[in-house]
């Protein structure tokens, strides 16, 4: 790539929210414990600096969810995340997907069995993708631990 040329599908709001598959392995470590996307251009982009918060009610965070650990969403159940999703853009990436983001967000944490254990509890569960992405955080933890 050329200088001040943008990669989008290398976007991690792309690749957490509309890309519909395998994350590519190149870029999990680089999307960390985001699950939905990232807003770091936000951060970064000289006109918000100027912007207010919104004292809209509808743009809050519902259900505490900018609040819950990775291991408390991954245990959320399909018919849990749609009624927590409900009129929320997280529901865009769909149920599946949301777990393929924590997996790999679990990944990216600090080493531990118990998340091992969480990891290995949805192996076989629901399908390929997911499993894909679950064992290459598995494989991260055990690494992690090795390292201690």
């Amino acid at each position: 790539m050329s200088p001040y040329e943008l990669n989008a599908s290398a976007c991690i709001s792309y690749l957490t929210i509309e890309h519909d598959g395998i994350i590519d392995i190149k870029y999990r470590r680089a999307i960390g414990n985001r699950i939905f996307g990232c807003d770091d251009c936000q951060l970064i982009c000289p006109w918000n600096r100027y912007a207010n918060l919104t004292p809209v009610e509808d743009f809050a965070p519902r259900h505490n969810l900018d609040s819950s650990s990775l291991l408390e969403l991954w245990q959320w159940q399909e018919a849990e995340f749609m009624k927590k999703t409900e009129g929320s853009p997280l529901r865009r990436t769909g149920y599946v997907n949301f777990l393929r983001n924590i997996a790999i967000g679990l990944g990216n944490a600090n080493g531990n069995e118990e998340t091992i254990t969480q990891l290995q509890s949805k192996l076989g569960v629901h399908n390929e993708m997911l499993d894909v992405h679950i064992n290459w955080a598995i494989a991260e933890q055990y690494e992690k631990l090795k390292n201690l």
